[in-house]
């Protein structure tokens, strides 16, 4: 008899595989066994630096030794009793010293303990189990609080193991939570992350086939909704939007099932922008367990609405398990018990109960306590159940929730906005080279031969996509992942430009004439957003020489003074006649700092690193731009050297800021310092689909935590009648700070983060050459700042030829951005159209197609029309839209 053992050895306490029904003697019983050789870097020696975590360094020294395995004949009793005293154990723990339910416990596990034989356990243990029966019937009290049991196994799909890693613990994982459902009756096991899924169907087919059986029978649930539980801080607009249409579609396609909620257990922190997007994406519930890790405030709320920028609001649950492993201790059932926070209006919470991080699921022992937890005095009530029942169940008993407005920060894990800058510079031009790409390409495919790439931007989607897992992109991975990542983006930056490179070339046909091809939402030089032609600059800027030393530009909206130390003196705007530099202060200073967190190195940055700082203001050089209209500066510090580049372009209020670190530098902290003088209690950072606003001040505990937060691509600080935006193309985290001088005035300090160097899980973080692009932009609204932001990451593309191109789509507000202009997924051949209010307040806009168009309908993220909805009216070729502050909109034109 041959049996194949459904299990595997992720989950610390699987130690034993039941392979078959009793052998009858002289028959050979084998078992297959998947050994994968990871080296375990963070269990052993957390956070000490380690060369294992990438084969290329990791040497040939084996890591494990296989010591020894048994054969047992497995006893259902002796392993049921053994689950009857953990419970009651368990459980009488957890109850007051005076209550008569410990004491009652107590005498009947005394009693049962005395019928236990120990020369003869597995003859006596039917005896001691019946001296428990009676306090294991004892029912719970009507009072008693509801949980409801979800099997899980949350897998990250890289963490301290790469890729094809996780392809292999997704299987295992998968065949044993399919074999535990075909035994166990009752338990439910869901499973979120479509790419999981989608590795199990194309690696592999007998393991599928068992899960698409188990999802048939409505107990393996797809989850969440989303393609990876990614990052929400920093994935642009349309990524995240993308997240949802591609994970979504997955489970559609396949099973059938449309999820309601976004799963998102273990994803540090989220965005003011995603209530939005979950609602357009046809769900209605988010469920996360990680702001419980905040070390500053406590969450006020375990279930409640939350309420993003544009008023979206999203009935939220965090499980007061504190934990998205559960394994169903009694401990963890007290405490979600004492910690729920909505007593009182509410009696429903989720355990999510499983092995995770590394994969495993539910075990038997975690069933088996679960069945005993469904009625049991003293005890909340345990129940499996799907995300769907229980959130259908807390809304109807809290139909009115409290309220949360704005983003769901984590007090924890700040340093991810900067970690592995390499990664986040990847993701960032990915998502701008998509959007190029799905431009250009409609708009050749509607006005030429053009076969738009249907595949190609599906699969490079999915890649981008993927690598947004919230321990990828946030850099908290080991150096394998990041190395396999950053190789990952190069290739497809060559793919995605060569798709641009052939629709320009098919819309620009054969000629000589010079034409700037503009991807971004804004006119710019002339050139309409989406389309191309000769492009005309207005003015010309001067480079003089400072007097004390140093240099000026002008070009006659801004005058910029660089002195001798290659700082930035004065930013001064002419037409305002106002000064951006605070007095006696300097902009462009490059800040280094001790990093050293007292734990989760890649992770983390605390408060404390602000006490020492070394200002870089020491210059090897600088020197006048040969193109007269830059300065340059070189400054070299520790083991690491720094090449700036201050330019002014002619007709252009913005000093572009080009810093090239070349980075050798460990546990510490490098920061680009602008302090500006500016009065202003909040700021604006671009988040998904609109900005958000954040406090400049530290009044209270939350804001004081928010030493480091998130933006896209700018932050805005503005006083009533003037304001400045600082933008980039790559960076995510940053710092605000106020200080009022001795004359009285209020100096503002907005600090971009560039790089750390972390030595743990990758201890070569981020060494090596780095380029960064940012501007300083004086006198800007938050509309100049949105601009400005697209500008910086879409540069202008140049190509010869007959004529210019028109664009496929305009729209007569700038304060409506068009996020994407593509072909519908579905390959009718439509144009579809998203786009949203940027500035924070209504607008009413006139969207004109570029071709002819029979229809229009306003639909969901997946392409889908909304049928509560009315769609705007096509007169000719203009449709009028009005949009609320920040709201989304996406329209499916028909072609005639």
């Amino acid at each position: 008899m041959e049996a194949r053992a459904r299990t595997r050895t992720d989950a610390p306490d699987v130690q034993w595989v039941r392979i078959a029904a009793p052998a009858r003697g002289g028959e050979e019983v084998r078992l297959h066994i998947e050994a994968a050789s990871n080296p375990v870097v963070l269990d052993y020696h957390p956070f000490r630096p380690t060369r294992l975590g990438d084969k290329d360094t990791a040497g040939g020294e084996p890591q494990y030794r296989l010591a020894r395995m048994d054969l047992a004949v497995f006893d259902e009793t002796v392993w049921q009793l053994v689950i009857d005293l953990e419970v009651l154990g368990e459980l009488m723990a957890e109850l007051p010293a005076d209550s008569p339910r410990r004491w009652e416990i107590l005498r009947a596990v005394d009693r049962a303990l005395d019928a236990v034989d120990l020369q003869d356990v597995n003859g006596t243990a039917g005896q001691a189990r019946s001296r428990l029966t009676e306090v294991l019937s004892a029912p719970a009290v009507l009072s008693a609080h509801r949980i409801s049991a979800v099997g899980h196994a949350h897998i990250d799909s890289a963490w301290l193991w790469p890729l094809r890693e996780t392809v292999r613990k997704v299987a295992r994982t998968t065949a044993n939570m399919t074999a535990l459902l075909d035994d166990e009756p009752e338990f439910v096991f869901a499973m979120s992350q479509a790419q999981q899924w989608a590795w199990v169907m194309e690696h592999r087919p007998e393991v599928w086939a068992r899960v698409k059986k188990a999802v048939a029978g409505g107990r393996f649930v797809p989850a969440g909704g989303m393609w990876v539980e990614s990052d929400t801080n920093m994935p642009g607009s349309e990524a995240m939007a993308r997240q949802f249409v591609h994970g979504k579609r997955f489970f559609i396609d396949e099973f059938g099932v449309e999820n309601d909620e976004a799963w998102l257990p273990d994803t540090f922190g989220f965005a003011a922008g995603l209530p939005q997007i979950i609602k357009a994406a046809g769900a209605k519930y988010l469920l996360t367990q990680k702001i419980s890790w905040s070390r500053t405030n406590s969450f006020p709320h375990h279930t409640f609405r939350w309420e993003g920028v544009d008023g979206t609001r999203i009935f939220t649950h965090f499980p007061p398990v504190d934990t998205y492993n559960c394994s169903m201790t009694g401990a963890e059932i007290a405490h979600a018990v004492r910690n729920f926070k909505d007593k009182g209006a509410a009696r429903h919470s989720l355990a999510p109960t499983g092995w995770g991080d590394g994969g495993g699921g539910t075990t038997r022992e975690m069933v088996a306590r679960a069945a005993r937890l469904r009625n049991l005095e003293g005890s909340a009530r345990v129940t499996w159940e799907t995300p769907s029942a229980f959130f259908a169940k807390a809304e109807a008993e809290y139909p009115e929730p409290p309220v949360w407005v704005g983003e769901l920060y984590l007090e924890l894990h700040r340093a991810t906005l900067t970690s592995q800058a390499g990664t986040k510079q990847g993701n960032r031009r990915s998502e701008h080279l998509l959007r190029e790409a799905e431009l250009w390409a409609a708009t050749a495919s509607v006005r030429t031969p053009f076969a738009y790439p249907y595949e190609e931007l599906d699969r490079i989607w999915k890649t981008v996509l993927l690598h947004q897992f919230h321990d990828i992109l946030p850099g908290s991975s080991i150096a394998w992942v990041h190395r396999e990542a950053r190789a990952t983006y190069a290739r497809i930056a060559g793919e995605l430009n060569g798709i641009i490179d052939a629709a320009q070339r098919a819309l620009a046909g054969e000629g000589t004439v010079p034409l700037v091809f503009n991807a971004a939402p804004h006119s710019r030089s002339g050139v309409p957003a989406g389309g191309a032609r000769p492009a005309s600059y207005d003015g010309r800027t001067t480079l003089e020489a400072r007097p004390g030393g140093g240099h000026v530009l002008d070009n006659g909206l801004l005058r910029i003074e660089v002195d001798a130390r290659g700082l930035l003196v004065s930013a001064h705007d002419i037409r305002a006649d106002r000064e951006t530099i605070a007095p006696g202060r300097a902009g462009n200073l490059l800040q280094l700092h001790p990093d050293l967190p007292n734990m989760w190195d890649a992770w983390d940055v605390d408060a404390f690193y602000r006490n020492t700082v070394t200002d870089l203001t020491d210059a090897d050089e600088v020197t006048a731009g040969e193109d007269g209209a830059s300065v340059r500066i070189v400054r070299s510090f520790g083991d690491s050297r720094a090449v700036q580049v201050l330019s002014l372009p002619p007709g252009e209020r913005r000093l572009v800021v080009d810093t090239e670190v070349d980075w050798h530098e460990t546990e510490k902290f490098l920061k680009l310092a602008f302090p500006l003088d500016l009065h202003a209690e909040r700021y604006a950072s671009e988040t998904q689909f609109g900005h958000f606003f954040r406090p400049t001040h530290t009044n209270t505990s939350w804001e004081a935590a928010k030493f480091e937060a998130c933006n896209h691509r700018f932050v805005h600080l503005q006083e009533p009648d003037w304001g400045v935006a600082v933008v980039n193309d790559s960076t995510y985290g940053h710092d605000v700070t106020r200080t009022v001088r001795g004359d009285g005035g209020t100096t503002t300090t907005v600090r971009v983060s560039l790089l750390r160097a972390p030595r743990f899980p990758d201890p070569e973080t981020d060494q090596g050459v780095h380029r960064f692009r940012h501007a300083l932009v004086p006198g800007a609204s938050v509309g100049d700042a949105v601009r400005e932001g697209w500008r910086v990451n879409l540069p202008e593309r140049r190509l010869t030829g007959a004529g210019e191109v028109a664009p496929l789509v305009t729209v007569d507000r700038d304060a409506v951005v068009v996020t994407a202009v593509k072909l519908a997924d579905d390959g009718s051949g439509d144009v579809v159209v998203r786009f949203h209010e940027a500035h924070g307040a209504r607008a009413r806009a006139t969207l004109t197609t570029g071709f002819a168009a029979g229809g229009v309908e306003v639909t969901d993220l997946l392409e889908r029309p909304l049928a509560d909805t009315e769609a705007p009216s096509l007169d000719g070729d203009r449709i009028t839209v009005s949009l609320r502050p920040f709201e989304l909109m996406t329209l499916r034109l028909k072609r005639d």
